[in-house]
């Protein structure tokens, strides 16, 4: 069977290929309704042989009527929190350019590890205290700051505001 010619080949082609098509859906629906059929009845104590014969919206209606009264324990955990997400992220984000600064030489060292300096800390202590450190006029406690970097005389640096919590989370990636 080649290419068809014409616009009319087209058509006559999606026409003869519909009814396979539409057979192997439904062969697909049958077979996924009956691995539920196979999932739900065992979780709900019934045996396969007194409902051989249930119909299709049985299977569905007793699935959706098991998941509704599932406990709410047994949900999976919900995505985390944005402060969580955006704590994390500004951690990965310090950590990468700990790797890079060093390497492309745009400032010079001291002030190179100064910024990562002040960068470590304000991460440790966002993550210390929740997202929520407030800018208290003096250092915070000092963070680990990698193993590449020097330690220079740390100055009070002003803190950032802390990470926005909440819907309207703005991110620049």
């Amino acid at each position: 069977m080649g290419l068809p010619r014409r616009a009319g080949d087209a058509a006559e082609l999606r026409k003869s290929l519909k009814p396979l098509l539409e057979k192997r859906r439904r062969a697909r629906i049958n077979q996924s309704l009956s691995q539920l059929k196979g999932l739900i009845l065992p979780l709900l104590g019934r045996e396969n042989s007194n409902c051989s014969k249930l119909e299709k919206a049985d299977v569905l209606e007793m699935t959706v009527r098991f998941l509704q009264e599932l406990p709410a324990s047994s949900w999976p955990t919900a995505a985390p929190m944005p402060c969580d997400s955006y704590r994390e992220g500004y951690s990965a984000c310090v950590a990468r350019l700990a790797r890079v600064l060093p390497a492309c030489r745009v400032l010079e060292p001291a002030v190179s590890a100064r910024l990562l300096e002040h960068l470590w800390r304000r991460a440790a202590s966002a993550t210390l205290d929740g997202g929520r450190s407030g800018d208290s006029g003096g250092p915070s406690a000092p963070a680990p700051a990698p193993a590449s970097a020097p330690q220079p005389a740390s100055a009070p640096v002003p803190s950032p505001p802390s990470p926005p919590c909440g819907p309207g989370l703005w991110r620049p990636w």
